[in-house]
């Protein structure tokens, strides 16, 4: 089964919504079914808006990393690769490229392949 990462605003954002509305969104968002259900069981006491209140607070107060060890099994975001980097090892590549064409070593149109390899 594929689970999704959860997001830390869309929790806030549910929890909020809870204090107007249903309560409880948030916990079968978060993957906590049962909090869910006892949430919408209290909703006709004020317990479960304030309760939903708070928790929304409280995730906006954590920071991602927390929100992720809480809720996503500590998982973080997948971060970009850094394209500084990438580029500097493709520049290099091709300055390597153009002298190896330079000294002859190989051909122009092996030259053009490989440099369209790099590019892509």
């Amino acid at each position: 089964m594929l689970i999704k990462r959860k997001s830390r605003s869309v929790a806030a954002i549910l929890a909020f919504a809870g204090t107007v509305s249903f309560s409880g969104l948030h916990k079968f968002y978060l993957g906590q079914p049962l909090w869910g259900l006892l949430y919408l069981a209290l909703s006709w006491t004020p317990i479960p808006k304030v309760a939903s209140a708070i928790e929304g607070f409280w995730y906006l107060a954590q920071d991602e990393e927390a929100f992720d060890r809480n809720f996503n099994l500590g998982q973080s975001a997948v971060k970009t690769p850094d394209v500084g980097n990438q580029i500097g090892a493709i520049a290099d590549a091709l300055r390597e490229l153009d002298s190896l064409r330079q000294e002859g070593l190989i051909s122009e149109y092996e030259f053009e392949q490989k440099r369209r390899q790099l590019l892509e």
